[in-house]
């Protein structure tokens, strides 16, 4: 059991497997983008699964396969297969914007990933263009369903709220989950190397918090009745809509300090450990693989340095990588 300087049990390991991205979202990256690592940069396939394999020795149970984009990756499929056949992990999932999701649905499901979350900033198409630069609403919104048929439950939607943007489709949104046993998450912007000009009519750095209090005020005629995640780890607060077959939840790294359930470790595509999303310290487990270490002490070391919290409020923000190269 890995167990932190601060008593929490870490058994969570997000891995981003690239930094590549089909889309181009404002909060995440620049309008420009970014330069993509190097092919050779990234960690191979039987890398990750030697990560996983020490880690779930070590206590790891549960992971989640992000990016970048995870869909474009072309080994994707074998990854899957092959960390689902760990028999520690019982908790597989993945993060996608779910373009891709409509034709690789089916085949992750039957490789042995268990679920997917799914970036969904507004039912809006124009405005999903808008955001996305890139998306296409339709492709997104087929890749939602093609994961619903797979199985690949619970389906959980995460919208990053942004105000004078999507602020107010908040309770549209939220509403998803009335007909639908989706989850629907609404998360505050993150102050993540995204504070330069967006571009393209897209609100000023001055407009975009949305705190939680007032999305809370804005569904409040909703009625949202609170479920216990008393026992869970993790930053979300989970609420339900009376009647509704889903879930409507929060995650507030500003308005709500969820620092004291944080159960997890984030790899990086190039293999770097990050103990904390919103701190830029890193752990390079390509050191490791260089010189032939075991990866054990690495995990273990950045389970050693794992802050008490984020210092977001002392305005000490991550700036060595955008969202998408530390896998979100």
């Amino acid at each position: 059991m890995l167990i932190d300087p601060f008593g929490r049990a870490i058994n969570y390991l997000r891995i981003s497997i690239t930094d590549r991205c089909n889309l181009r979202c404002a909060y995440c990256l620049p309008e420009t983008g970014v330069k993509w690592m190097a092919p050779e940069k990234l960690l191979t396939a039987d890398e990750i699964i030697e990560v996983v394999r020490v880690a779930a020795d070590l206590g790891i149970t549960k992971v989640r396969l992000t990016g970048g984009e995870p869909l474009v990756r072309d080994d994707l499929l074998s990854i899957v297969k092959q960390i689902s056949q760990i028999n520690e992990i019982t908790d597989l999932s993945l993060t996608t914007n779910a373009i891709r999701l409509g034709e690789l649905a089916k085949p992750l499901a039957e490789a042995g990933l268990q679920r997917v979350n799914i970036s969904l900033d507004t039912l809006q198409p124009e405005k999903y263009h808008r955001i996305t630069r890139l998306g296409d609403f339709q492709k997104a919104w087929n890749g939602i369903l093609a994961a619903e048929a797979a199985g690949l439950l619970p389906i959980k939607l995460n919208c990053v709220v942004v105000g004078g943007l999507n602020d107010d489709e908040i309770v549209d949104l939220a509403t998803l989950s009335v007909e639908h046993s989706w989850h629907v998450r609404f998360i505050e912007l993150m102050p993540v190397a995204n504070e330069q000009d967006w571009g393209n009519g897209l609100p000023s750095s001055d407009q975009r918090y949305v705190s939680v209090q007032s999305m809370h005020q804005a569904l409040q005629r909703l009625n949202l009745q609170n479920v216990d995640s008393s026992t869970r780890m993790g930053p979300e607060r989970t609420f339900k809509i009376p009647g509704s077959l889903g879930t409507v939840g929060f995650i507030s790294p500003l308005g709500d300090h969820f620092c004291s359930k944080c159960n997890r470790l984030r790899l990086t595509a190039d293999g770097n450990l990050r103990s904390c999303l919103l701190v830029d310290k890193e752990i390079s487990l390509r050191k490791a693989f260089e010189n032939h270490e075991d990866l054990k002490a690495y995990i273990e070391n950045a389970v050693k340095i794992k802050p008490k919290g984020h210092e977001l409020s002392q305005h000490n923000c991550p700036e060595s990588r955008c969202m998408s190269q530390i896998g979100g």
